[in-house]
């Protein structure tokens, strides 16, 4: 089936896309948001006519079709925090200016809202798959991606798959991701009273805010320093001490460059001006062994390959006050490096500081054969909307493509040279590009029928 057929169904697509985005389903404790997110999308696959299964409050599929094997695309319902400085409102679907916006839009419900139409297309237009065809829907993709490990627990691995939850072309290479925590016993600093910066680990951190212990001359010297540093800086002066709001850019982790990471960004204004040792063995570790670094040379880490590219090193929250005294980091390291030896480089340089280091999450590189059987389906599927065959490359993003056992990629829905802004404010994508990863996806759905 052409996949022009998916542009008869746009106005009702944006109609569910937009209930869908309306639901806040932030990955966060206790929310139930997300699972709301789900329940939303598996109910208009029934509504279709679809079979649909629910896996714990974290997972499901949709299914169509026949056969012993199976294809599959793999999207997600959850999303980060919006943050603040939107130009639209975050949790509606707007268009305007030729782009559409929302948070969610790209990451992840945009595509996955799409595929559910791609499969009805097949459905009202009278073809049954040879294969069963699956949309496997998560709803924690954002907070490590145990859904599919829950899912995949019960549920048979598809032979071949893809997740739209990156950008064109095809994504045969993904870095391996370590999140780890490193922690202080309790703040030992003299004159950092508190610091807290960023929401999630796998963000760029775009605010910052200190409360410091400091003299009024202190302040102003303190103030005059900032002035010439990457940032925007506001200092509140009162009895209980020097108030300290900052502002930077966030970017997804997997690409910090693109960002303006404020929290070591003010922990460096910090130090300089107070010394790294007042902050206390945290920020003195944050300070010395990171700093503005984001290819992890001071931590002895610092390594690529041709395959994959650099490590980089994204300092993703820190969180220091009575109660707490800790930073989480989130480290996305060359297919073919050694993981093990990078975590225990890491452990020996904080234990200088007197920190621990604990791994709370890890997700193994991904590296799928160009000639897969998939990857041809997929370029094919792409020639046929484009006029060109895509490239094959890496990225440091985690994409559902890892849980596949290299069997499935990230394929779109980005196309480059459109700033998505995914993670950020004014998540958006053109208008043009929506419709043309809509038909690319109903190509490479209508492939895996045959």
């Amino acid at each position: 089936m052409k996949g022009e057929v998916i542009l008869d169904y746009m106005e009702e697509l944006k109609h569910d896309l937009n209930e869908l985005i309306s639901i806040r389903s932030v990955s966060c404790e206790g929310s139930d948001e997300p699972e709301k997110a789900l329940d939303y999308i598996l109910k208009r696959a029934a509504d279709f006519g679809f079979t649909v299964k629910k896996i714990g409050n974290i997972a499901g599929h949709i299914e169509y079709g026949e056969g012993d094997e199976i294809a599959a695309v793999l999207a997600h319902v959850d999303v980060v925090p919006a943050g603040e400085g939107w130009s639209v409102p975050p949790f509606q679907l707007t268009e305007k200016d030729g782009r559409m916006y929302g948070r969610g839009l790209v990451d992840d419900k945009g595509p996955a809202m799409t595929a559910l139409y791609c499969l009805k297309a097949l459905k009202d237009n009278g073809i049954v798959p040879k294969r069963k065809i699956r949309i496997i829907i998560g709803a924690a993709e954002e907070i490590g991606m145990h859904d599919m490990e829950e899912y995949f627990k019960s549920e048979k691995m598809p032979d071949m798959a893809f997740t739209p939850d990156s950008e064109y072309g095809i994504c045969i290479k993904e870095k391996g991701i370590m999140h780890l925590e490193v922690s202080a016993p309790s703040h030992d600093g003299t004159v950092l009273t508190e610091f807290h910066s960023g929401s999630a680990i796998n963000a760029v951190p775009s605010k910052a805010y200190a409360l410091v212990d400091c003299t009024e001359s202190e302040d102003n010297q303190l103030r005059r320093f900032a002035d010439a540093k990457p940032g925007e800086y506001d200092f509140i002066f009162t009895q209980d001490g020097l108030h300290i709001e900052a502002k930077g850019k966030a970017a997804h982790a997997s690409t910090p460059e693109l960002g303006l990471n404020i929290a070591t960004n003010l922990i460096k204004i910090l130090a300089a001006n107070f010394g790294e040792f007042a902050l206390g063995s945290l920020c003195s570790f944050i300070d010395d062994a990171i700093g503005l670094e984001l290819d992890g040379y001071s931590l002895g880490i610092a390594c690529s390959d041709e395959e994959s590219g650099k490590l980089t090193v994204n300092v993703g929250r820190v969180d220091i006050d009575e109660s707490v005294c800790r930073v989480l980091l989130d480290i996305r390291y060359p297919v073919s490096a050694d993981s093990g030896g990078i975590l225990r480089r890491i452990r020996q340089r904080a234990a200088i500081d007197g920190l621990k280091t604990k791994l709370i999450g890890h997700e193994l590189p991904l590296s799928v054969s160009e000639d897969a059987p998939v990857i041809k389906i997929l370029s094919k599927a792409y020639e046929n909307v484009m006029g060109e065959r895509p490239d094959l490359y890496s990225t440091g993003g985690g994409t559902y493509a890892r849980t596949l056992g290299n069997c499935g990629v990230a394929f779109g829905p980005g196309f480059k040279g459109d700033e998505t802004h995914i993670h950020d404010v004014d998540e958006s994508i053109s208008s043009e590009h929506f419709r043309q990863h809509s038909m690319i996806c109903m190509e490479a759905i209508s492939a895996f029928s045959i």
